[in-house]
């Protein structure tokens, strides 16, 4: 399978983030960010089709912004004002158009963890 995939853990209840915004951009010749799409996770903290098919697929900078602010949030937890983490971005780089790359995010409202799954 090639492509791009993500999920979200919540460390803070022990399950998937479900509805959680994610904006996906992509590095322009000119260094400007592009957006290429926003979506939300399902209830397993997934996505329904992934980030990037194989045919979408090309090397390059991408940036995820995971919208957890919100997402905290909507579960009630009480966050200061403003939140620790409202955003989290993470930039990673595409070398292999025909691999496939999985960023998954571990979550709280206090920090998070990313690397590339499998």
């Amino acid at each position: 399978m090639t492509g791009l995939t993500t999920h979200i853990l919540d460390l803070t209840h022990g399950t998937p983030a479900s509805n959680v915004t994610i904006e996906l951009f992509i590095q322009e010749e000119t260094t400007e960010w592009k957006r290429l799409k926003t979506v939300v996770t399902n209830n397993d903290g997934r996505l329904d089709h992934p980030l990037l098919t194989e045919e979408e697929m090309k090397i390059g900078n991408y940036e995820l912004i995971f919208h957890v602010g919100e997402y905290f949030r909507k579960k009630d937890i009480i966050l200061p004002d403003p939140p620790f983490l409202e955003l989290v971005p993470v930039r990673f780089g595409i070398s292999n158009e025909n691999a496939h790359y999985h960023v998954p995010l571990l979550v709280s409202p206090w920090g998070y963890q990313v690397y590339r799954g499998s």
